[in-house]
Order: structure tokens, then C-alpha cells, then sequence
């Protein structure tokens, strides 16, 4: 699942418009998947600090846009900037990571946080992990082994790599804690919320980090891309979307992102996939919809038929 949509509303499916829907989350997917080259591109050209804080900051505008009254409580402020702290850890981690690796690498090992979440709500409820969702995390580890030796020395996990890795033990904690709290609050006033968090985070740490900003047409043109595009637009497109299609589908959907931002960066020269990319990450996918889809297909089983 993508990151940008872990800050929106959980799977829920009601009915609605399923074609539409699929073909938004497919969009939004493929949207989220070149932005990964897109960030990376923007690192020659800003610190990651300063690069999220400009991103959220323009994000959260637009979305304070669309959520305008919604923004009226205090509790959610309160439950957003909480959420936030995890959600800027993710970016920041995640963003650092991909001045050091490959879109490809940061896309497929970002896609571990999905496999993580009930290991997240394990330590935050107690509720134990399924069979199902340990099965999924054992192949995708398998698959994160083979991915980070993909480098010609074979020498494991880069700087980047390791970045990665530790975004996507906040991007669990994110989504679990999400789920907990999310549904008690409108969810694009709660991503309002949690993008204004993450901007102010970013702007506090400025004074502690090496500024690195060459102002340019091409980055504020990635600022927009990530600002407007795949957050603010995609983010109100997938809580429309995921409410009108099923967690099934949604989870197929959403396995697709680091094919996308592989198929992408290879495409455009960015990088040269070999056969432990190809291997690797296919595991990762492999062990992401072992997890989501199959724990998914297991709980509409184990509901009773009226």
C-alpha cells in the first residue's frame, strides 16, 4: 500500500461505483509509483528536510481547501499531529533513503510496511498476528534479503537501504495507530491535519540540518508533483475510490506501486535491473498480497451469511 494513502481512511467497502473506483486507485497507484523517481531526481536539488517540508506544507494547503469546516475540532488536531510524528519519520527516513538508492529498491522495500502493520497492532493490542500475515512477512523478508545484495560487491543493505527499512517501521505505526483512530474523524480533514504535523515537523528541524535548496523550474516542478498530485489530489481520490471497491482489490491495486516506480526508473534510464531486483522484489509483492489479500479473503470467510 502506498504511503501517501496509510494517512487516509482504512479499507472499507461499500457500494458504490466499483469500475470507477478501481480505475482511480489504479491511477493514483502508477501516480505514487513515479514519484518515486521524481523525489529522487529532486535530491540533487534539495536536503530531503527541506524538500518534505515544502512538499506537506503546499499538501496540506490544498487539502485545508477541500476539508475547510471539517477542521473545526480539537480532537482532531490533537489525533493528526499525534499521527503525524510517525508519518514524518516515514517521509524523512523514506526521502534520506532515496538520495543513497534506487527508486526501484526504495519502492519495493517501502512495500514491507504493509506486512509489518499487524505486527504494529500486535505490540499496540496484544491481538496476535494470523498464520497468514507471518507467512506473507517470512516470503517478503526472503524477498528484502535478495533485493539488498543486488549491488555488484553483494555486500547487503546500502546506507539507503537501511533508511528504508527504518521508514517502514514508522509507516506501520502509522497505519495501525490510523486504523485505531482514524475512523472518529473525517478522513481528508484528518489528513489535513496530518500533513500540517508533518510541515511543521520538517520546518523545526531546518535549523539542525545542512540546507541544501538550488531553486529551479525543475524543483519546484517536483514540489507541485508530489505536493498537489500525489498527495493533496491522490490522497482525496483514494478515500473516495477505497470506500467504493473492496480491500481485495485495493490491496492488488496498491501491490502494483513498486512495479511502477521500477518499470518507470528503468524506463527513463534511472537504473539497470538485474536479476535479484527482479527476484527480490517479486518475493516482496508475493508476500505483501500473501498477507493483505489473504487476510482479507479469510475475514469475508469467517463472516457469517445472512
Amino acid at each position: 500500500m502506498s504511503t501517501e494513502g496509510a494517512a487516509a481512511a482504512p479499507f472499507s467497502s461499500r457500494a458504490g461505483n466499483p469500475f470507477i473506483a478501481d480505475g482511480a486507485l489504479l491511477a493514483i497507484t502508477l501516480l505514487w509509483g513515479v514519484t518515486f523517481v521524481t523525489v529522487k531526481d529532486a535530491m540533487a536539488l534539495a536536503d530531503p528536510v527541506s524538500f518534505v517540508a515544502m512538499r506537506f506544507a503546499l499538501g496540506a494547503a490544498v487539502t485545508a481547501l477541500i476539508a475547510r469546516r471539517a477542521l473545526r475540532s480539537a480532537a482532531l488536531w490533537r489525533t493528526g499531529f499525534f499521527l503525524s510524528v510517525f508519518l514524518f519519520l516515514g517521509f524523512i527516513f523514506q526521502t534520506w533513503g532515496l538520495k543513497h538508492t534506487t527508486p526501484s529498491r526504495s519502492a519495493f522495500i517501502t512495500g514491507l510496511s504493509m506486512v509489518m502493520v499487524p505486527f504494529a497492532s500486535w505490540w499496540l493490542s496484544k491481538r496476535r498476528p494470523k498464520a497468514v500475515a507471518m507467512l506473507g512477512t517470512g516470503i517478503a523478508v526472503a524477498g528484502l534479503f535478495i533485493l539488498t545484495n543486488a549491488g555488484t560487491d553483494g555486500s547487503g543493505l546500502n546506507l539507503g537501504d537501511g533508511l528504508t527499512v527504518l521508514c517502514t517501521f514508522a509507516y506501520a505505526m502509522h497505519i495501525a495507530l490510523t486504523e485505531k483512530w482514524g475512523p472518529a474523524h473525517a478522513p481528508i480533514a484528518l489528513v489535513t491535519a496530518q500533513l500540517t504535523g508533518v510541515a511543521l515537523l520538517a520546518l523545526l528541524c531546518l535549523p539542525f540540518v545542512d540546507l541544501q535548496v538550488s531553486p529551479s523550474r525543475d524543483l519546484w516542478l517536483a514540489v507541485a508533483i508530489t505536493g498537489v498530485l500525489a498527495t493533496a489530489v491522490a490522497i482525496s481520490i483514494y478515500t473516495w475510490a477505497q470506500a467504493r471497491t473492496s480491500a481485495v482489490k485495493a490491496a492488488l491495486m496498491f501491490s502494483l506501486e513498486p512495479v511502477f516506480a521500477a518499470l518507470y526508473s528503468a524506463g527513463t534510464g534511472r537504473e539497470v535491473l538485474g536479476q535479484r531486483e527482479y527476484v527480490g522484489g517479486a518475493l516482496i509483492i508475493a508476500g505483501v498480497l500473501v498477507a493483505e489479500v489473504g487476510g482479507a479473503l479469510l475475514r469475508r470467510s469467517s463472516q457469517p451469511v445472512h
